[in-house]
């Protein structure tokens, strides 16, 4: 009977020799073909996909919409540069979310590419809108790799090695992440004690917030500390931008994770799951602020690509017309009711935690085994099962799921399932938690 080899084992080699060692790979398989919640390697075997591109596929692999509306635009024009020659889905897509982002203002959107480089510009304008040069980020951030978004990620490795110097004027202050200690009112009580030791609120543009931690562990904001935040930022004339790049797009079961708090903020910069798959992303903001620098001041070469525009524009129907709010929530709620079951039956799972379909499972450490262990020991049992997950926190210690939002409840329920079967595996085969585990 002849053998036939793996093909993921030749391009693993090929990866290895042709590809920097930088970029670093959650799982060590090649995607052949993606549908809705799955995807299928280039040998064969099917996978329930609970990362969705890091938060990119809340409308699912390839969904037929998507397809159909880059295909169309596809056979009309590929690219102009928006700066040099104008198209009408640039202009509807910054209609449309004008509408959608909170608040009574009116509101205008820049069109860019990537996340960072949304982050970046959002503080030029605001740099631009207070002819102040400060800003302030929170430990456990993420905001991108570009030097300005990495100056202002508040998580030292992998992601700051030996990249630096650093910008300077940038400042980091407590997140409210309640399970390691850090209360609202404390983080606020360090918010302010910031403000009198290191950078007067006076010299401050911008204070840039992730109301629910992506990369830092997928930690939702409390209400009250960003309701508190909006009060300090407005009352010292200090730009509050909303970073809802991975948190954004319905994940949370809103529009905007700020929504949640009833704030409005200045700005809000989107990416991931804008356009489904396709490299765009934006800033959302008070039209007084966005219009603060002058023409020629922003843009980009393939800012708001015409292809990318498409495909974020059925983004916007798939989420309209199927409901994907509501169903975020209803999606949440499943994943924490298995999650808190698992968590009831396994003394190291410290903490289940989330807001709407962006979840969180945090692993302690003790003597034995780290938490940053346990992850990945339960990412390679689930992919083993047929199940993808990817690892989340400073420690990476988190499981955080991304789970597409158009799953359907059986298949949801057969992914947690394995994600069940996965985390028992693991826990069985692992000594049991000391009394002290943090």
């Amino acid at each position: 009977m002849a053998i036939t080899a793996s093909r993921t084992s030749s391009l693993l080699e090929a990866r290895a020799k042709h590809v920097p060692r930088g970029v670093g790979n959650s799982h060590p398989i090649f995607v052949d073909r993606s549908a809705g919640e799955k995807i299928w390697d280039i040998d064969g075997k099917e996978y329930y996909d609970f990362v969705g591109g890091i938060g990119v596929l809340n409308v699912g692999h390839s969904h037929p919409k998507v397809r159909a509306a880059i295909a169309a635009q596809l056979e009309r024009f590929t690219h102009t540069c928006f700066q040099v020659v104008m198209y009408e889905t640039y202009v509807q897509l910054a209609e449309r979310l004008n509408a959608l982002a909170p608040g009574k203002s009116q509101k205008k959107t820049l069109l860019l590419t990537t996340g960072a480089e949304a982050v970046e510009n959002a503080v030029k304008i605001a740099r631009m809108h207070t002819n102040r040069p400060a800003v302030i980020a929170f430990h456990h951030a993420f905001h991108g790799r570009t030097l300005l978004a990495l100056s202002m990620t508040g998580e030292n490795e992998p992601y700051k090695q030996g990249f630096g110097p650093f910008c300077s004027e940038v400042y980091h202050a407590p997140y409210p992440y309640e399970y390691r200690g850090w209360t609202a009112k404390r983080s606020l009580d360090a918010l302010n004690d910031l403000f009198e030791s290191q950078v007067s609120p006076s010299r401050v543009a911008a204070v840039v917030v992730e109301p629910v931690l992506g990369e830092g562990g997928f930690v939702p904001a409390p209400a009250e500390f960003l309701r508190e935040l909006r009060r300090i930022t407005h009352d010292n004339g200090i730009v509050l931008i909303a970073d809802e790049i991975q948190c954004g797009y319905g994940r949370t079961g809103k529009m905007f994770a700020i929504e949640h708090s009833g704030v409005e903020p200045d700005m809000i910069t989107v990416a991931k799951s804008m356009a489904a798959g396709m490299p765009l992303s934006g800033i959302i903001g008070r039209a007084d602020i966005m219009d603060a620098p002058t023409a020629g001041g922003l843009g980009g070469t393939y800012g708001g690509n015409p292809l990318a525009c498409a495909a974020a524009l059925a983004t916007l129907d798939i989420i309209e017309e199927e409901n994907l709010l509501e169903r975020a929530d209803r999606i949440g709620a499943r994943v924490l009711g298995a999650l808190r079951e698992l968590k009831a039956r396994h003394p190291k799972i410290g903490d289940v935690r989330g807001r709407g379909a962006m979840i969180g499972m945090e692993f302690l450490s003790d003597g034995d085994v780290s938490g940053r262990q346990l992850a990945q020991r339960l990412i390679d049992e689930a992919r083993s099962r047929g199940l993808l997950l990817l690892a989340a926190g400073s420690k990476r210690s988190v499981i955080r799921i991304l789970v597409p939002l158009v799953i359907g409840d059986d298949e949801l329920d057969t992914a947690l399932g394995r994600l069940t079967a996965s985390c028992d595996a693991v826990f069985a085969a692992s000594p049991p938690a000391s009394a002290n585990a943090t």
